[in-house]
């Protein structure tokens, strides 16, 4: 195709199968190249092509915008996929995950078999949560559901479970 939007022929009426085909096109490509290729089929569609491909394509506009900007300027945008979504809990309360080894390091044990390097608390994660509010002095609104503090616990290598004693052998 040519790189001058300008220079495109104009298409006249979207027929059900072209609707199809430029869907599943676009289903085809990702980030930039999707952006372009929304941009240059809006420029052939001519005056009035932005709504005409939201309409009948079901075309977001502000994607077809920054296409055609892309194209326009021949300077691609990147996308931040990476620094979409919810930040992790400590990034808020960086204190949290060192409070909750204060409280589970005195009472956690190793495995007594020395099969894994485990620790083992026989503590819940329900009295972890009240052990914060009560001894680390945290407000309830503050702190994680119980079910994120068992995932904590988890990731610092705490089990929650209690530990078994060694069995002797049997003769």
């Amino acid at each position: 195709m040519s790189d001058h939007v300008s220079d495109l022929p104009v298409i006249d009426k979207l027929t059900p199968e072209i609707k199809l085909f430029l869907n599943e096109t676009k289903s085809k490509l990702k980030n930039h190249e999707r952006r372009q290729f929304m941009a240059r089929v809006v420029c052939l569609l001519g005056y009035g092509g932005q709504l005409k491909a939201e309409k009948e394509l079901g075309w977001d506009r502000k994607t077809i915008i920054k296409g055609t900007k892309e194209l326009k300027s021949g300077i691609t945008c990147i996308d931040n996929f990476s620094g979409r979504g919810r930040k992790c809990y400590e990034e808020h309360h960086p204190n949290l995950l060192d409070d909750i080894k204060k409280i589970v390091n005195p009472i956690s044990q190793t495995d007594p078999t020395f099969r894994t390097t485990n620790l083992y608390a026989p503590i819940t994660a329900k009295e972890v949560h009240r052990r914060l509010i009560e001894e680390m002095n945290y407000c309830p609104d503050q702190l994680p559901t119980i079910r994120t503090i068992s995932n904590k616990l988890n990731q610092l290598g705490f089990r929650l479970k209690k530990v078994t004693k060694c069995k002797p052998k049997k003769k």
